[in-house]
């Protein structure tokens, strides 16, 4: 299990290699104004970090576009209705629902936000629990989804062509143990690792190491270790914070559509 000073241990050999540790935030289940949201934003303003807030289409109050500076939304499922069969994990995009069903209403879902919150959505896909399968990309591409987000590395940066996959890697929710927090070494060990396998080589260097949130089901000690962790990673010297935007620039194979 790693500690803080095994952490800053890594972020050292980052900056002796003359490498930036790049890093981001999604947070994900916002559907409505509430005091866990406004905690977040104040959170992300004390910080003055960049924010990804994955948004649930169905029945989204359009008051959560008020005050985001700072902010930009992406879109999480649809109904984050698990339609799972006996034998499946949850998803609401399992591989036994049919595609043009799927479709139909990603579809949906994408022109409602973009039609409430305009230059603030950005036609990125969260699915709910992290689950979709890889052969729907190309129908996310013609779409017109710039790309997907799930958790864990990715494999490839564009599995399809004009289309980007950035994933998050530290979850600090111990989902099977009450819900809390996990243990601050253990937290801590989620981002030493993947800040090791990139300047490794294992994984895709290019990569930001994302942390994802869960506003409106966390606990103090989970707002705690958020605030101490983020706060530590902000005020070091080789760390920055992207965007979504920013991350995905940064990859090599982006197709400009206004090339020739």
């Amino acid at each position: 299990m790693a500690s803080w000073d095994t952490l800053e241990s890594e972020l050292d050999r980052w900056q002796e290699a003359g490498k930036v540790a790049t890093f981001w935030w999604r947070d994900d289940d916002l559907n409505e104004p509430t005091d866990a949201f406004d905690l977040l934003l104040d959170m992300r303003r004390l910080l003055d970090i960049p924010l990804t807030l994955a948004v649930i289409p169905n029945n989204v109050d359009p008051r959560i576009g008020a005050d985001l500076d700072g902010c930009e939304l992406v879109q999480h499922g649809v109904t984050h209705i698990s339609y799972a069969k006996d034998g499946e994990k949850k998803s609401e995009f399992p591989a036994s629902r049919p595609v043009a069903e799927i479709i139909k209403e990603l579809a949906s879902g994408n022109d409602r936000l973009a039609y409430l919150f305009a230059d603030q959505f950005y036609p990125v896909l969260v699915p709910p629990w992290n689950r979709i399968s890889d052969g729907l990309f190309p129908e996310l591409k013609a779409l017109g989804y710039a790309g997907i987000s799930r958790y864990k590395p990715r494999k490839k940066a564009m599995p399809v062509a004009g289309f980007a996959e950035i994933n998050t890697h530290i979850d600090p929710v111990f989902w099977r143990g009450g819900r809390t927090a996990r243990a601050e070494s253990e937290i801590l060990s989620m981002a030493v690792d993947h800040l090791y396998a990139r300047r490794k080589g294992h994984v895709d260097a290019r990569e930001p190491t994302g942390f994802l949130s869960h506003h409106l089901m966390f606990d103090e000690a989970l707002w705690e270790v958020t605030y101490k962790l983020l706060s530590y990673l902000k005020a070091h010297r080789t760390v920055r914070f992207l965007t979504l935007r920013g991350a995905i620039a940064l990859i090599d194979e982006i197709v400009h559509t206004d090339d020739p």
